[in-house]
């Protein structure tokens, strides 16, 4: 994050920064067994116990305590979790001293992390995707942006659409308002080189909203990245070029937002 003077400020920091990360993988699934195949690989490497493991990093790169975690595996398929932090340190009333019946946290500044997963397919096109939503809002001085390079790499998606935003305000020791606390030009600013070369990405941005908004699309394609339970020499060429045509299209229109015209 850029280096912007410390203001003093009247009380706390009430400045809440969220960060929503929607990742895509995109894969052809030639028959129902492979397409049933893929979606019950995702739910494997993506289950609840994994997503909540690596939701526990990001509250570790952004400085923030962990207060509650909640998670699940659905049936047939997807898991979610939840995650409440805190900026400050876990502190417990004894249980003599409490006005409720459990422990009650004294952190005035809650935040929380979630993730969940969505594999689908197409009906009758063979076209299969996974799409994971994570969220990560703090309020205070801690960044969700300090993760955002770990959830790209835990992720490594085809497709991926970042939002961020900054809500509220907070005072200094004069009173003025301050919507912002750090400088920021782009979502592109906290996403490494070597990741950004790997992708086309399209910035729409609302600076006087403090609203940042950042499409990516990876570049290079190879068929055989989107093949589930078979390689192309597996293929005839119209194949090759019927299923190349179809991946690039779905990718498209998830990166674009709309269907694309028949013949695209």
């Amino acid at each position: 994050m850029n280096d912007t003077p410390h203001v003093k400020l009247h009380g706390f920091n009430n400045l809440t920064k969220s960060l929503s990360f929607n990742m895509y993988d995109i894969c052809y699934t030639k028959t129902p067994k492979e397409r049933e195949a893929y979606i019950s690989y995702i739910d494997d490497v993506y289950n609840a116990e994994r997503l909540t493991n690596i939701l526990k990093h990001v509250a570790d790169i952004i400085g923030a305590h962990v207060l509650n975690i909640a998670k699940q595996d659905y049936v047939p398929q997807g898991a979610s979790v939840t995650m409440l932090v805190s900026e400050g340190p876990v502190v417990e009333v004894p249980q003599a001293e409490a006005p409720f019946p459990e422990a009650v946290v004294l952190s005035l500044d809650k935040s929380h992390i979630t993730v969940h997963t969505y594999p689908e397919y197409h009906p009758s096109d063979g076209i299969s995707t996974f799409r994971a939503d994570i969220d990560v809002v703090t309020c205070g001085e801690i960044s969700p942006l300090k993760a955002l390079d770990y959830l790209i790499q835990s992720f490594e998606a085809d497709i991926m659409i970042i939002d961020y935003r900054v809500r509220g305000f907070t005072r200094d020791i004069h009173g003025y308002k301050l919507f912002i606390d750090h400088d920021i030009t782009s979502i592109q600013n906290y996403i490494p080189e070597d990741i950004r070369e790997k992708y086309d990405m399209i910035d729409v941005n609302i600076y006087q909203e403090n609203i940042f908004h950042t499409k990516c699309k990876l570049r290079q394609f190879d068929l055989d990245n989107y093949l589930f339970g078979h390689t192309k020499d597996a293929l005839s060429k119209q194949e090759v070029e019927e299923t190349t045509a179809k991946l690039k299209r779905e990718m498209d229109e998830i990166f674009y937002g709309k269907n694309m015209p028949s013949g695209f």
